[in-house]
């Protein structure tokens, strides 16, 4: 996987939203997961029926750290969202993945090399808002 691949990672979950408790890292197995409830901006048939989300598993492997800001692990009533994915190499094949959040919110995992993999775990389902997310520019 190169940044490009996870360019289209973070495209797929822009907007993506998730509580604290949905966010997992796994020391021993090198894994930081967060079960996503995203926007399906992939979706062509938004134009015939109601705007969709779908469950999503984001996974990152080879992961050795992992430091945040302005996000609460223990909280999980806060719902927090993605605004984007980013690839930011180090000297060889490591680096860190910048998870940026809506609200000045961000988190960073220190990895060996990037591998990361995004599955859908339940069907679609029509967006609670009925709409699009919209970004002020």
């Amino acid at each position: 996987m190169d940044s490009d691949d996870l360019h289209v990672l973070s495209a797929l979950c822009q907007d993506a939203v998730f509580p604290g408790a949905e966010m997992t890292f796994l020391p021993r197995e090198r894994r930081f997961a967060l079960l996503l409830n995203r926007f399906r901006w992939e979706d062509p048939g938004q134009n015939r029926h109601k705007p969709e989300r779908v469950q999503s598993v984001l996974v990152f492997d080879n992961v050795l750290r992992v430091a945040s800001q302005g996000v609460d692990r223990g909280d999980s009533e806060t719902v927090y969202s993605v605004l984007s994915l980013t690839w930011e190499p180090g000297e060889d094949a490591d680096g860190r993945v910048l998870i940026t959040l809506a609200g000045d919110g961000a988190i960073r995992l220190e990895a060996e090399a990037l591998e990361a993999s995004l599955r859908d775990v339940t069907r679609p389902y029509v967006a609670p808002s009925g709409q699009a997310p919209h970004h002020r520019d």
